[in-house]
């Protein structure tokens, strides 16, 4: 029954990161709540699931309205019953430009989406998780690593990941009275629709054009999957799951 399985919500499912994780999660007896800003691809994730989909719940959601959030968590709870695991993952990039050509239109959707969206699921997760009954739950944020360095002409994103690092350590130590575990996972250059490019070539802080190695998306849903397994008294901080030849370490 649904009841008798933990329950995560996971954002931006659409696609990418967010679908494999929905289906990996499903996949090892989760209910999965589905969310993103466009039904039509999260009917989509969830149909790959199968038998396992029965589980699933779709909830269209923009996550930077406050009422759009509102109403996730609501239908979450109205059809689970709790939220046990919420993996903020929905985000946004923006063209690589110099600062000064950036629209400052551009700049605000980034941080609505990838920080203010974040926080509004956290804080909707984290009011839920308390209240409910065993109290607590875990929060897992999508960081990046460019969370630690950027990559040329990367403000805003990188700015909006620096950002979630911060959320993160605030959440992992306001959480500890409640039983709200909060940890961060930065990802790097796995095969997705946005990263797909990278492995054709991406620029370099020294100005070459470098086809990057890339790994299995399915390595980051079965980090996540460790992460969202763990029992309340335990709990990874910061986790990077990366490509093990990709420029990172030694990047500058």
């Amino acid at each position: 029954m649904d009841q008798d399985r933990k329950t995560a919500i996971v954002t931006g499912a659409g696609s990418g990161i967010g679908r494999a994780v929905a289906l990996c999660l499903l996949a090892h007896d989760f209910n999965v709540v589905l969310t993103g800003r466009r039904e039509a691809p999260l009917e989509e994730s969830l149909a790959e699931a199968g038998d396992a989909g029965e589980h699933g719940l779709v909830v269209s959601a923009d996550v930077a309205r406050p009422d759009d959030v509102d109403r996730l968590f609501e239908r979450c709870v109205e059809r689970f019953g709790r939220v046990d695991v919420l993996f903020n993952n929905a985000g946004i990039g923006a063209p690589a430009v110099d600062v000064d050509e950036l629209d400052v239109d551009v700049w605000l959707r980034v941080i609505d989406t990838n920080v203010t969206g974040a926080f509004l699921c956290a804080r909707r997760a984290f009011g839920q998780m308390k209240k409910q009954s065993p109290q607590g739950g875990r929060i897992i944020n999508n960081g990046s690593i460019s969370a630690y360095l950027p990559r040329p002409n990367s403000a805003p994103y990188t700015v909006s990941k620096h950002a979630i690092s911060g959320l993160t350590r605030s959440l992992a130590l306001d959480g500890r009275p409640y039983d709200i575990a909060c940890g961060q996972i930065d990802i790097g250059n796995a095969v997705t629709p946005l990263a797909k490019r990278l492995g054709e070539g991406a620029r370099q802080a020294n100005g070459e054009i470098v086809k990057e190695p890339l790994m299995d998306v399915e390595h980051v849903a079965s980090s996540v999957l460790h992460m969202a397994q763990l029992p309340l008294d335990a709990n990874v901080l910061f986790m990077t799951v990366m490509a093990t030849k990709m420029p990172f370490v030694g990047r500058g």
